[in-house]
């Protein structure tokens, strides 16, 4: 398997662990079906869990720079390809059960794609998410040259175009796509602060937990304000409230998450913190 070697010839481990996990939940689906465990139309059922999945590996995929710079972990990008091959691959599987269940009636198909909004933009985000595997190979990065990078920060936008297709097509039940939500605000604040202060410091880091976090309490009460009229201070005040772990809203899970990351990079660096970079200068002739 010459896609998990490292240039060198040598096995990453980086890459067999990206490459096991991403296996792992297919494999889990695969029993599911074969048991008979995935209730009376399995199909619809695993048309949801792979396209849960698909945004799931999706986010850890963008998740690889933040942790790498954090955590100084630079072997750590080689896991990136194969986390955004296998996320375009479940999107793939994801868009073919959907035909599946449609009995390849591809005018049926093209007709809900072209009528509703959220398949609309699933659409749009299978096409970027292929275009961007077919172009991760080394020969497509040597052909591309710098169009390759800018090519492939679309996938912060279709980061956004999964997360948003992930709520539309949960409809009420978006607990998790407010998680994700998030989640990405995270990931994609994280690249502002990284651009524009140059490093992204502690005091930041509890900056963009705090703001991630309101951003999904915002995100969830503006989500049910719209499809449900339900007020939206109510569902807002409902993100502070702590009465059971059972009723902890996803903004919660949000500032926890992201403040531990913020003490484990703070104490990784303070444990390991990087050796000055040593500048030898050539004797006077």
């Amino acid at each position: 398997m010459p896609f998990l070697r490292e240039k060198s010839g040598r096995w990453s481990p980086e890459k067999i662990v990206a490459f096991v996990g991403v296996c792992l939940p297919a494999l889990w689906l695969a029993y599911r079906t074969g048991a008979g465990d995935l209730g009376a139309r399995p199909v619809i059922e695993l048309i949801h869990r792979v396209g849960d999945w698909a945004v799931r590996i999706l986010l850890v995929t963008l998740a690889i720079t933040p942790v790498r710079r954090l955590f100084n972990l630079p072997k750590l990008i080689q896991a990136r390809r194969t986390l955004g091959v296998a996320a375009a691959f479940y999107i793939f599987a994801h868009f073919t059960l959907y035909n599946i269940d449609q009995k390849f009636d591809f005018l049926t198909v093209a007709s809900e794609i072209a009528l509703r909004f959220y398949l609309t933009i699933g659409f749009v985000g299978l096409i970027g998410l292929i275009a961007l595997a077919a172009t991760s190979t080394d020969a497509m990065i040597r052909r591309l040259g710098g169009r390759w990078g800018t090519l492939h920060r679309c996938a912060y936008v279709i980061g956004v175009i999964a997360v948003v297709h992930f709520a539309l097509q949960k409809k009420l039940e978006i607990y998790e796509p407010v998680l994700m939500t998030g989640f990405l605000f995270w990931l994609l604040a994280f690249r502002v602060v990284q651009r524009y202060a140059r490093e992204v410091t502690f005091p930041w880091l509890l900056v963009l937990a705090v703001s991630s976090a309101l951003f999904a309490a915002l995100y969830e009460a503006l989500w049910y304000g719209a499809l449900t009229g339900v007020s939206f201070v109510r569902v807002l005040s409902a993100n502070f409230m702590f009465i059971d772990i059972s009723f902890l809203r996803p903004s919660f899970w949000v500032l926890v998450t992201t403040l531990a990351i913020a003490l484990a990079s703070a104490l990784w660096k303070w444990l390991r913190p990087r050796e000055p970079v040593r500048v030898q200068l050539k004797p006077a002739e």
